[in-house]
């Protein structure tokens, strides 16, 4: 098998000068089929380089593109997960809203209670106030009889 880099090989024929049947123009001749050699060889090479040279761009290309699609994989990898974070954030702020009003309600309902179980505290102590008026009262009428 010939490689596209070397004209393929030809079997040596005699010198000219051996062989009787020689013409003139064999020398010509043999130079022209040198250079169309040449030329056929030179075609193939440039072929083959080109050949070569569409299937490195192209190699090149798709190393490029698999480079892209890792790097953006990443990235919408944290695109996405910071979506999801920023959507997670927006609900606890809701839920964080809902208990902090909650907690308003919990507390004003702690005052009212502590201020009713006051008032009571104060109405029990008013009636005991009112109880010992009232025995001293009795206490008074009781003599103003009795004399």
């Amino acid at each position: 098998m010939s490689s596209p880099l070397r004209p393929p090989a030809r079997a040596r024929t005699k010198p000219s000068s051996d062989r009787p049947d020689v013409q003139s123009g064999s020398l010509e001749s043999s130079l022209l089929r040198l250079i169309n050699d040449h030329q056929t060889t030179a075609i193939r090479l440039r072929e083959h380089t080109e050949k070569s040279k569409k299937e490195a761009i192209k190699s090149a290309s798709r190393v490029s593109e698999l480079l892209v699609e890792a790097v953006n994989g990443g990235v919408e990898e944290c695109f996405v997960n910071e979506k999801r974070i920023e959507v997670e954030i927006r609900a606890l702020k809701g839920t964080i809203m809902r208990f902090a009003k909650q907690t308003d309600q919990w507390l004003a309902s702690t005052h009212a209670i502590n201020n009713a179980i006051k008032e009571i505290g104060d109405f029990e102590n008013w009636m005991k106030t009112m109880e010992l008026d009232c025995k001293s009262i009795t206490a008074a009428i009781s003599n103003i009889h009795q004399s």
